[in-house]
This record gives C-alpha cells, structure tokens and sequence, in this order.
C-alpha cells in the first residue's frame, strides 16, 4: 500500500499515544501526537478553544506536509468531536489515500492508574478524563477499536498492520 492516514483516536489515559508509537515504529509511519505539539508550540496549560483549534490547525498542516510527500502518517489525539475530526477526514479524500479510524480503548481501573503518573508531554489527569469523557461524541462505526487492558503495545501494532494492507 502507498500512504495512507491513520487516525488514533480516544480518552486520555486509554494508551493512544503508546500505541501509535509502536505503530509507527513497526512500519516507519510518522507519529504526530496533539499533546507534544502543543509542547512544541509552547501552549501547554493553554485549552481555550482558540488555543485547541491553533494544536489542531498547526496539526493538520503538519499531518498534510507528511502526506504530501508521501509518507503514511498516524496522528494520536483524543479526537473527541466531530468537528475536529472533519478536516482530517477532507484532507485524505484530497490527498486521494485512505483514512483508517482507531479507537483505542481501556478500562476504568486502567485509566485512573495511568492519569495519576505524570506523564512528560500530556496535562489531562482523572478530571479532564471525565470532562472529554461527557463530551465524547461517537467515532465512525468503520472503525478498529483496540483495548489496552488486552493487548500490549505491539499486539495493537500489529492489529493496525492488519487494518492498513
């Protein structure tokens, strides 16, 4: 297969980020990940809707160059709200590749134990969890959903791998 998009969508904590990376690792896809960069840009702290849509814009446009020359891309991020997920869904139909969904998943037990250690480039704890969680609205059902209390980070690479060839 050419390039291709695959889109890593879930709540924090549910181990998205973990994922995609061995994703992208095992097939040399470029990871792009909403919370380092927003890093980058030096807006951590900073969630006003003006400031998600600039992490989601600066996303996107970064999510376009890769495709652009060529390279599969797999983009984490929580992916909450259809209108966030749209310009990514417009921008694959443009580039004429395929979009892949995948909604990584874990239980609530898990998702405490991980929201209650730091972790270097994500704020969101137990709080934001459940503030993303009442706001969630419902991903496309052609979708791979991977649960991390079953699969360790490779199994669900290879889940990808499957879904993407």
């Amino acid at each position: 297969m050419s390039n291709a998009l695959i889109l890593v969508a879930g709540l924090p904590g549910s181990g998205k980020t973990t994922v995609a990376r061995a994703f992208a690792q095992r097939s040399s896809a470029v990871h792009l990940n909403s919370d380092v960069l927003r890093k980058t840009l030096g807006m951590m702290g900073h969630y006003t809707a003006a400031d998600k849509a600039r992490v989601y814009d600066a996303l996107l446009a970064h999510t376009e160059a890769a495709l652009l020359r060529g390279e599969t891309v797999v983009v984490d991020s929580t992916f909450y709200k259809e209108a966030i997920r749209a310009p990514y869904e417009h921008l694959a139909q443009k580039c004429q590749i395929p979009l892949f969904w995948v909604e990584v998943c874990a239980g609530e037990k898990s998702l405490r134990a991980r929201l209650e250690q730091p972790r270097p480039d994500s704020e969101a704890d137990y709080a934001v969890y459940l503030a993303i969680r009442e706001q969630f609205e419902p991903l496309p059902d052609h979708r791979l959903i991977l649960n991390t209390d079953d699969l360790t980070p490779e199994e669900a690479a290879a889940k990808i791998q499957l879904l993407i060839t």
